[in-house]
C-alpha cells in the first residue's frame, strides 16, 4: 500500500516535470515568448486601473456643484480611454507574440514526434493502433497548443456571465440597461464581421492541419513500403512542408484573432464606460439613487470581467498534462537507426542472399515459431519461387530480408555479409518490393512512380512507366501522370496500381527484387499485363517471388517450398512436379484441378 500511494504522489509531479521538458520547444522562440510574457504582466496591471478608474468616476459624481461633477467625469472617462487603448495595443501584440512562439515551438514537436514515429520498428506498429498514433500527433498536441497560446475566454462561460450581468443590472437602473443595450447592437455587428473573418481563417488553418494529418495517416499505414524504399526522410520533409504551410495560415488566424481580442477590449469596455458615464450625469441629475448607482457600476465591471476573462487555466493545464506524457512517450521512445548518413551508403550489391538457422517468432507472439531452422541460398541474378500454404511463413521471409524485424537465431547475409553490418537505409535501398496490395499515397501517378525514387527526373519516370507497361493507359487519363490516384489509390484498378507499384520499383534500380504475390488478386487480363511487366523488371535483378499462383512461377530457375516454417522441397517445376507425394505436386494438382 505504501509503494501505490507513493508511486500516486510521484505521478503528478513527473507528469509536471513532462510537461515541463515540452517548454523547451519555445526556447528558439524566446524573443517572442519573453516579450509576450512581459505583455500579459502589463495587461494584466492595466486590468486593476480599470476598476480603481472606475470607482473614481463613481466618486466624481458626488459634488458640491454640477459643474464641478461634470469636470471630475470627463476627466476620469479619458483617463480610461486611454488606458483602455494602451491595453488593447498590448494585447494585440501579446496574443500575435504568444501565437508565433506557441505554434512555431508546437510545430517543432510535431515535427520532431512524426520524425520518431516513421523510424520506429514494425514491432511497435504491430503493438499500437494508427488511430492512437494519429490521435497522438492531433489530438493530443492540439491540446497543448491550445493551453499555451489560448487567449479568449470559453464562449459559454461569457454568454452565461452576459446574460446574468444583464439581468442585474436591468434590476438596478432600466434605463441605463436600454442606454447599454442601444450600444450592444453596433459592437455586436462589428464582432459578426470580424468573427466571420476569423472563422473563415480558422477553418483553413484546420484544412492544412487535416492535410499534415492525411500524411501522417497514410504514412503509418504504408510504413512497410515507406521502409523498403527507405523513404522516412522524404516523408518527414513531405510532412515538414505541410506543417509549414499550416503555421503560416495559422499566423493569419492568430493576427485576427489578435485585432479582435483588441477590439473586445476596447469596444465593450469603452461601451461600459459610455454607460457608466451617462449614469453618473444621471446621479448628478437626481435621476438615480446612489446605492442604484453603485449596483449597476459593480455588475457592469462584472460583465466586462466576463468578457475579458480567460479559461480555467487550473482545469486547461491538467488536460494538457495527460497529452504531453503522451507525446513525451513517442519522443521518448528508441527508433531504429536507419542510418540516413549517405556517407555510409554501400556499394550495389551482386545480389547473393542468404539464410542459415534462421529461426524466427514474431515479438507480439513469441511462443509461436514462424521459422524453423531455415536455410537456403540465391545466387546473384537467379529467380526464385517461395511457395506453400497460407500462414506456412512465406511474407515472413521477405520481412526479415528488408530487415522489418531481425531473426531470434541464424543469420540473414547479403552478398556474404550478415544484413546486420549493413546501415538500414542502405541495405533497404538495394531492394525493391512489388507486395499483394499495393498501397498507393493520395497524390498524382507521377507522385507515385517517383517514391521508388524521389527527385527523379521527367524522362526517367515516363521511362519506368513504359517498361511498366503502364505509360498506355497512364496517357489515356486527361490529365496524365498528373491524374490523382485517390486515397490509397481507389481511383484505379487493381492491375493499374499494380503496374504503378512495378514502375516504382523500376525506378528505384534494385538489386534485390522482392515480388509478393503482386499477381495473385488479379484478373487474367490484368495478371497478363502485371506479368509482362515483371519478366523486364526482373530482367539482370536477383529475384525472390512469394507466389500463390503456381503458374507465375513455371519458369523460376528454383523454386522453394515452404511448410509450418520450414523448407521442405527445393528444385525447378519439372523436379518437384514429378516428386511422387510431394508438397509442391499436391498444390500444382488442387490449384490446377480447380482452376
Amino acid at each position: 500500500m505504501w509503494r501505490k500511494n507513493n508511486k500516486d504522489g510521484q505521478e503528478p509531479r513527473e507528469s509536471m516535470r513532462e510537461a515541463l521538458r515540452l517548454f523547451a520547444y519555445l526556447k528558439p522562440y524566446r524573443r517572442h515568448f519573453y516579450p509576450a510574457l512581459a505583455c500579459l504582466f502589463i495587461t494584466a496591471t492595466l486590468s486593476l486601473a480599470f476598476p480603481y478608474l472606475m470607482g473614481e468616476l463613481i466618486g466624481g459624481a458626488v459634488g458640491a456643484g454640477a459643474e464641478s461633477v461634470t469636470s471630475q467625469i470627463d476627466r476620469v472617462a479619458i483617463s480610461l480611454v486611454i488606458v483602455l487603448a494602451l491595453q488593447a495595443f498590448i494585447a494585440y501584440w501579446r496574443i500575435r507574440w504568444f501565437a508565433f512562439a506557441g505554434e512555431s515551438g508546437l510545430a517543432d514537436i510535431r515535427r520532431d514526434a512524426y520524425s520518431k514515429l516513421v523510424r520506429m520498428p514494425m514491432n511497435y506498429f504491430a503493438e499500437h493502433r494508427v488511430g492512437e498514433l494519429s490521435s497522438r500527433i492531433a489530438a493530443d498536441l492540439t491540446l497543448i497548443r491550445d493551453t499555451l497560446i489560448l487567449t479568449v475566454p470559453q464562449i459559454i462561460r461569457q454568454s452565461v456571465m452576459l446574460v446574468g450581468g444583464l439581468i442585474f443590472i436591468f434590476i438596478s437602473s432600466w434605463k441605463l440597461t436600454l442606454v447599454m443595450l442601444a450600444c450592444i447592437p453596433v459592437v455586436v455587428i462589428l464582432m459578426g464581421v470580424l468573427g466571420r473573418g476569423i472563422r473563415r481563417l480558422s477553418k483553413s488553418a484546420q484544412d492544412e492541419l487535416a492535410n499534415s494529418s492525411v500524411i501522417v495517416e497514410e504514412t503509418l499505414q504504408g510504413i512497410a513500403s515507406v521502409k523498403a524504399f527507405s523513404n522516412e526522410p522524404f516523408e518527414t520533409r513531405r510532412y515538414s512542408g505541410s506543417l509549414g504551410r499550416f503555421v503560416e495560415v495559422s499566423l493569419g488566424a492568430a493576427r485576427a484573432r489578435a485585432l479582435f481580442v483588441s477590439f473586445i477590449i476596447f469596444a465593450l469596455f469603452g461601451a461600459i464606460t459610455f454607460v457608466v458615464w451617462y449614469g453618473s450625469g444621471m446621479l448628478g441629475r437626481g435621476e438615480i439613487l446612489m446605492h442604484e448607482f453603485n449596483r449597476f457600476v459593480l455588475f457592469s465591471i462584472f460583465i466586462g470581467a466576463a468578457l475579458g476573462a480567460f479559461p480555467d487555466i487550473l482545469s486547461q493545464i491538467h488536460k494538457a498534462v495527460g497529452a504531453t506524457s503522451r507525446v513525451r512517450e513517442i519522443l521518448g521512445d528508441e527508433t531504429e537507426d536507419v542510418g540516413e548518413d549517405r556517407a555510409l551508403q554501400v556499394t550495389r550489391f551482386s545480389g547473393e542472399v542468404e539464410m542459415k538457422g534462421v529461426h524466427f517468432s514474431y515479438p507480439s507472439r513469441p511462443d509461436v515459431e514462424v521459422l524453423r531452422a531455415v536455410n537456403f541460398r540465391v545466387a546473384a541474378g537467379e529467380r526464385v519461387a517461395v511457395v506453400g500454404p497460407s500462414g506456412a511463413g512465406k511474407s515472413t521471409l521477405v520481412q526479415l530480408l528488408l530487415r522489418f524485424y531481425d531473426p531470434v537465431s541464424g543469420e540473414v547475409n547479403f552478398d556474404g555479409k550478415n544484413a546486420l553490418d549493413y546501415p538500414l537505409e542502405a541495405l533497404r535501398s538495394q531492394m525493391a518490393i512489388v507486395p499483394q496490395e499495393v498501397l498507393l499515397f493520395g497524390g498524382s501517378i507521377r507522385e507515385n512512380i517517383a517514391y521508388g525514387r524521389p527527385g527523379a527526373d521527367e524522362a526517367d519516370i515516363v521511362d519506368a512507366a513504359s517498361k511498366a507497361n503502364a505509360h498506355g493507359f497512364i496517357e489515356e487519363f486527361p490529365e496524365g501522370y498528373e491524374t490523382l490516384v485517390g486515397d490509397r489509390g481507389v481511383k484505379l484498378s487493381g492491375g493499374q496500381r499494380q503496374r504503378i507499384a512495378i514502375a516504382r520499383a523500376i525506378l528505384a534500380d534494385p538489386a534485390i527484387l522482392l515480388l509478393d504475390e503482386a499477381t495473385s488478386s488479379l484478373d487474367s487480363q490484368s495478371e497478363q499485363s502485371v506479368q509482362g511487366a515483371l519478366d523486364v523488371l526482373m530482367k539482370g535483378r536477383t529475384s525472390i517471388i512469394i507466389a500463390h499462383r503456381l503458374s507465375t512461377i513455371r519458369e523460376a530457375d528454383r523454386i522453394l517450398v515452404l511448410r509450418d516454417g520450414e523448407i521442405v522441397e527445393s528444385g525447378t517445376h519439372d523436379e518437384l512436379s514429378g516428386m511422387e507425394g510431394g508438397v509442391y505436386r499436391m498444390l500444382s494438382e488442387l490449384q490446377f484441378a480447380a482452376d
